[in-house]
């Protein structure tokens, strides 16, 4: 996916010089779409391209349309589904259907684009809601900062004082949860399905990944991570091994004890943490913090013996078995991994399942719908 977070340098460059340019978004996705809501792509004044919303299969249709709402000055909602099989129609062949919002942006336009690329790159949340369908303004767009902020939001959907609180209220819970979709509301900014559509974008900073334990699978584990996403922070109590040169694909290396370290630092609903040390003096003080955290997952390496010697030990530290029942160990998927990359892979390969509730089974042993969630 190409959301608005990976090309907004070039757009911004765009908006900074006064051009109008066409900026095509996915919205709402259904059945095995090839983008997720967010995935963009921005046509210059010039026509220059860049970003995806659909992986190839409808780019060039998008291109056109992103061009005539320049020259028109009107957003567009265009829904894409399945070609035939002719070879020039326009069409996902994935069986997917994806909605794409097709709208003009400029300084005039949209002014608060400035706004929201600074948020963006000083990792402070940012929602925009725009309005995408029914009897209100298409195009109206709002921008909403996080609950800490001085100034709660900037613009109006222009339906209402009570249609604007609603979706400040909804934007940042999605904000919370890192979530980008559609949210639909009557006149009075009542929840309804056959009303006004207003599709909340979420820019919000990465989710952590806490590393505990600076071993090679360690270093593995943090290169998995990167790759999926994550803010990932290494932290070991060793100097001597926790060093940079020795995970060069963290964001941070911190040199400190575990427990302490994790009591000190922001955790939420999206943080993931990975106890790799499997010795009892590291491991069982930063699960007993772990463990009563909202971090939505908690892993740590081990044997099956060493993991019913930590529950002991836990149970001792007075962990509920509610508590205790969060606890994913042996970390990861059943891969059969024996390497430290290997390892990493069945991490991510969790990771992923739980994120999108997948089985874990092979594709092939499974029938129905592929992409979950």
């Amino acid at each position: 996916m190409r959301p608005v977070r990976d090309i907004l340098g070039q757009i911004e460059k765009w908006w900074d010089a006064g051009e109008t340019f066409g900026l095509a978004t996915v919205v709402r996705t259904f059945h095995s779409a090839p983008r997720e809501p967010g995935a963009a792509l921005a046509v210059s004044a010039g026509g220059e391209v860049i970003g995806s919303v659909s992986g190839g299969c409808v780019e060039g249709a998008v291109y056109e349309l992103a061009q005539q709402v320049c020259q028109s000055g009107q957003p567009v909602l265009q829904r894409y589904g399945v070609s035939d099989d002719t070879a020039l129609s326009v069409g996902l062949t994935c069986g997917g259907i994806i909605d794409i919002f097709v709208e003009p942006v400029s300084k005039e336009i949209f002014p608060q684009l400035g706004n929201v690329a600074a948020a963006i790159n000083a990792g402070q949340p940012v929602g925009v809601a725009t309005v995408i369908a029914g009897p209100g303004e298409v195009g109206a767009r709002r921008l909403i900062r996080g609950r800490d902020a001085q100034v709660a939001a900037v613009g109006t959907l222009a339906a209402g004082e009570r249609l604007d609180q609603a979706v400040d209220d909804d934007a940042r819970g999605m904000l919370a949860q890192g979530l980008t979709g559609v949210r639909h509301y009557g006149e009075h900014g009542e929840r309804r399905l056959d009303e006004l559509s207003v599709f909340v974008q979420s820019f919000a900073p990465p989710p952590r990944m806490l590393v505990f334990g600076a071993i090679d699978f360690a270093a593995a584990v943090a290169r998995a991570g990167k790759f999926l996403g994550y803010h990932v922070t290494v932290c070991d109590a060793r100097p001597v091994f926790a060093t940079r040169a020795r995970f060069p694909d963290a964001d941070e290396v911190v040199v400190q004890w575990p427990h302490r370290y994790l009591a000190s630092t922001p955790v939420d609903e999206r943080t993931v943490i990975c106890v790799l040390t499997h010795d009892p003096k590291f491991d069982v003080p930063v699960l007993e913090v772990a463990l009563r955290t909202p971090a939505g997952y908690i892993g740590a390496m081990g044997s099956r013996r060493t993991h019913e010697d930590r529950l002991a030990r836990l149970r001792e530290a007075g962990l509920s078995e509610q508590e205790l029942a969060r606890l994913r160990s042996p970390i990861g998927l059943d891969l059969g991994a024996r390497t430290p990359e290997e390892t990493a892979v069945s991490v991510a390969a969790e990771l992923i399942q739980l994120r999108w509730g997948g089985s874990g089974r092979p594709l092939t042993d499974t029938a129905g719908r592929i992409h979950h969630g």
